[in-house]
């Protein structure tokens, strides 16, 4: 088990037809391939984004052998009103209802799906799991992306002490709808360590397992959490010293 990692990014702008697509996806992986990545990971939708089919949304992990090493159903589904425009993904997709890890290259590996990025408490999962990195494949707006994609993306990346992948969906790959791009790898102590331009390619950088076992030494945030002290939404705890001043009433 190697504690390093390269990890590579692919940006790309997929489309209705699936062979096109599919053709690119190959010649962008094979790019990143070669500047000797361990892992490739590519952006959501980006075998085919088209006209509405009521499936998953799935983040599929393989091996170096194309054995399926584990499948993720995006959890939180995009039901917004953004720039003008109305995004409804409940209408073409079924959410799944659990998180995943995978072992992949001997590191931990958190499967998550873009919109999951506004819901911290599936990332904390991951990280009481066991993850190392977290993938987040993104098809982000752009008008969401220029204010939310990089403080997101940094802030799981910070609370939960794991590094970061996010490749992105880049240009107007929906007519009147661009994606933001700005595919990203971001280190446990949230300092962006590549960024993607943009345009189709790909980043790639090295992770160092001991940089986040480092971090995680120093500032123990994830050790010195309080779990007892936590109480479900709509289920407060009353303080002790106004539990007893009711008590004396």
């Amino acid at each position: 088990m190697s504690d390093l990692l390269r990890v590579a990014c692919v940006q790309m702008t997929s489309g209705p037809e699936k062979a096109a697509n599919l053709e690119k996806a190959e010649q962008l992986v094979a790019r990143a391939a070669a500047t000797g990545a361990d892992l490739v990971a590519l952006p959501e939708k980006w075998n085919a984004i088209g006209t509405t089919e009521k499936l998953s949304n799935t983040s599929i992990a393989f091996g170096p052998d194309g054995e399926v090493l584990g499948v993720y159903r995006k959890i939180h589904l995009f039901d917004v009103e953004v720039g003008g425009n109305i995004y409804r993904e409940s209408e073409a997709e079924e959410p799944g209802a659990e998180p995943v890890v995978v072992q992949g290259e001997g590191w931990p590996v958190g499967l998550t799906v873009c919109y999951d990025v506004r819901f911290p408490e599936l990332y904390r999962i991951l990280a009481l799991e066991g993850a190392e990195l977290v993938t987040v494949p993104a098809h982000f707006t752009t008008p969401t992306g220029k204010d939310h994609w990089h403080v997101l993306l940094r802030a799981r990346a910070i609370e939960n002490q794991y590094f970061v992948a996010a490749p992105a969906q880049v240009g107007e790959t929906l007519p009147g709808k661009p994606a933001y791009g700005r595919s990203l790898i971001v280190d446990p102590w949230g300092i962006v360590v590549a960024q993607a331009p943009d345009e189709e390619t790909v980043i790639a950088v090295e992770l160092d397992r001991a940089h986040l076992q480092s971090i995680r030494t120093k500032l123990p945030s994830l050790a010195n959490r309080q779990a007892d002290a936590y109480r479900p939404a709509g289920r407060p705890r009353l303080h002790r010293f106004r539990l007893a001043r009711l008590l004396r009433r």
